[in-house]
């Protein structure tokens, strides 16, 4: 019965994952670069400026810019920069490297678009918090209700699968396998410690994820620096050989580079979730009065997952061909590429990293799940806790069971949650149009006065 049932839902998966969705999620990056004349490229270094600016924070919101962009990294930087990216290598090659890239710099124009929306079409619900997203943009935006709840409803219960039961599945994993934690205790801590931030609220999330995030993203980022600069001498030809393979898909047998594209597109939206609508749902708490900005900040968000992240677990797994070595699993393909680099301390900053980032995404997921459920019950208290409470209670399940139909389960409601977003996206591209001219005028006036 259980192989019939995984049967179905991985048939239903590669049907949701196919070729159509995944044209429609770089199509409308595409489409939204052109629309917007570049603006992502060209705002980028201000962008990363504004991260860490303190203005704004006497406007409507219940978090800050920095605290907003931490939540949304929180809730997609975790395994698939890990694992994903050497699963993506090592099915499609080293060129699904670039084809990363590619999606994730026409992946900051759909972002941006997510969070403008997001912020412009928030309302405040009873107990005086912000709630924004696909769902408010849909119903607003659009007028259909009904394509809103549809949204509202795959998201509420995708945050069981991606961003619970498989993130505490995979730290149980990884704290047995390193430091021979059972999974039942695994999960337990995790359950108690998530249990103890989500109960605060978006605030409490805020505060412990611009804590956490910053110092898991750096640690990973300098252990894989080190690994570039001990071996400098490989990283032309690594360079190389990801931008050749991604053309030619040399590495694949029989040179396949459409599996090159697929894997590398495929990995690069995985990771950094441009297209799935959640980006305007933590953009919606930020304290703003001018949309583009706030958007501005997210948009920052891929480049730091995918261009800077993913960048380093690539180039760790290409220098030397460690993407060829032997694997029981994919995180354990760039562990052993670290541990070859740094001997003795490579694989253990992995491990560390990974249940860091295991953390934050549930944390990220928690609140993305519960706003979504709340648009769908209505703002009331004894829900909600009823939410909080099963997310934390199913991080223990997902630590102590097999997870192969969670997987595939979850991967259908990401798929299903990307398509009523991008319809909006593409349907509301002149209302992102029209506030990026709006803001494009506040900061010719802004720098006049200086």
């Amino acid at each position: 019965m259980e192989e019939t049932i995984q049967g179905i839902i991985d048939t239903v998966s590669g049907v949701v994952w196919g070729l159509p969705l995944i044209i429609l999620l770089v199509g409308t990056g595409l489409y939204l670069t052109f629309r917007l004349m570049f603006f992502s490229f060209k705002q980028l270094p201000y962008a990363l400026k504004l991260v860490f600016s303190k203005r704004d924070q006497t406007e409507e919101g219940d978090i800050s810019h920095f605290q907003a962009l931490m939540t949304a990294l929180a809730a997609t930087v975790g395994t698939g920069n890990i694992a994903g990216v050497a699963s993506a290598v090592a099915v499609g090659g080293p060129g699904a490297v670039f084809w990363m890239w590619i999606t994730a710099f026409v992946g900051m124009a759909t972002k941006y678009s997510e969070a403008i929306l997001g912020v412009k079409y928030r309302t405040e619900n009873a107990k005086g918090e912000m709630s924004g997203g696909p769902m408010y943009y849909i119903e607003k935006g659009l007028g259909w209700k009904w394509l809103a709840v549809l949204f509202a409803l795959f998201a509420s219960v995708a945050a069981f699968g991606i961003g619970n039961m498989v993130q505490s599945n995979e730290a149980a994993g990884v704290a047995y396998e390193n430091f021979g934690i059972t999974p039942g205790w695994t999960g337990a801590v995790l359950a108690l410690l998530v249990g103890l931030v989500i109960l605060g609220g978006i605030r409490s999330i805020g505060k412990v994820v611009g804590a956490i995030v910053p110092a898991m993203v750096v640690l990973y980022i300098v252990a894989g620096l080190a690994i570039v600069f001990i071996n400098f001498p490989l990283v032309p030809e690594a360079f190389a050989y990801i931008f050749t393979d991604a053309f030619t898909g040399q590495a694949m047998a029989g040179g396949a580079v459409g599996a090159v594209i697929q894997q590398g597109v495929a990995r690069g939206i995985f990771s950094n979730e441009a297209g799935l609508g959640t980006g305007g749902i933590a953009a919606a708490a930020a304290k703003t009065d001018v949309p583009a900005r706030q958007a501005l900040v997210s948009m920052t968000q891929v480049f730091i997952d995918t261009i800077i992240v993913c960048t380093v677990t690539g180039l760790a797994l290409v220098m030397g061909h460690m993407y060829t070595q032997e694997h029981d699993s994919a995180a354990q393909l760039t562990s052993r590429a670290f541990e070859n680099y740094l001997p003795g301390v490579g694989g253990t900053i992995v491990a560390v990293a990974l249940l860091f980032f295991v953390f934050s995404t549930i944390l990220g997921w928690s609140y993305f799940g519960e706003k979504c459920f709340t648009y769908l019950v209505g703002d009331n208290k004894v829900m909600s806790f009823a939410y909080r409470l099963a997310f934390v209670v199913m991080l223990y399940v997902g630590a102590v069971v097999s997870l192969d139909i969670v997987w595939g389960f979850a991967d259908v409601m990401n798929g299903l949650m990307a398509f009523p977003n991008l319809v909006a996206l593409l349907l509301l591209s002149g209302v992102v149009a029209n506030e990026t001219k709006k803001f494009q005028q506040l900061r010719k006036e802004e720098r006049g006065l200086k």
